[in-house]
């Protein structure tokens, strides 16, 4: 089974692109950020995130989207921002007829590490064992989305 992880965000928008083959059998595909320019009006920014998702579902063909849930913000902006991003690209999954799975920050560290404060190190850390990678991915929106899509397959 063929899992995109999302971590949302209008400035960086993580992604990772797994397959699943079993419970500890994962296979990185692809993974990334789609990065928008900073002072650039939000349904510009918005139209490239869309844009560059969709083309990464099309090349991809995931079957299930695992998405970070907004779970606390103290910056209002950043949340009603990130919120957006959000919409944005559950938007693309269900035009692409995925199942999508929406997972807490909390619920995310908390499988990958045992721990729901890991830090953003461990998490890299955790995910570059898990798929076996010689380098923890980087930049760390990268790997919060691995870490969603690998939280699916431990969770479904």
């Amino acid at each position: 089974m063929r899992v995109i992880g999302i971590d949302p965000g209008t400035g960086i928008l993580g992604f990772g692109v797994i397959d699943v083959a079993g419970r500890n059998a994962m296979k990185l595909i692809t993974a990334g950020v789609i990065r928008t320019p900073a002072h650039t009006p939000l349904p510009d920014r918005l139209e490239e995130i869309y844009d560059g998702l969709s083309q990464i579902v099309k090349e991809t063909n995931p079957v299930v989207m695992s998405i970070e849930k907004l779970f606390f913000a103290q910056n209002i902006t950043t949340a009603i921002s990130v919120s957006h991003a959000r919409g944005v690209a559950m938007l693309v999954g269900q035009q692409a007829k995925l199942e999508i799975a929406e997972y807490t920050p909390l619920q995310i560290k908390q499988t990958l590490t045992g721990y729901g404060r890991a830090s953003k190190k461990q998490m890299q850390e955790m995910v570059r064992v898990q798929l076996g990678l010689s380098e923890p991915p980087k930049p760390d929106d990268c790997a919060d989305a691995l870490a969603a899509a690998m939280t699916y397959s431990w969770m479904s």
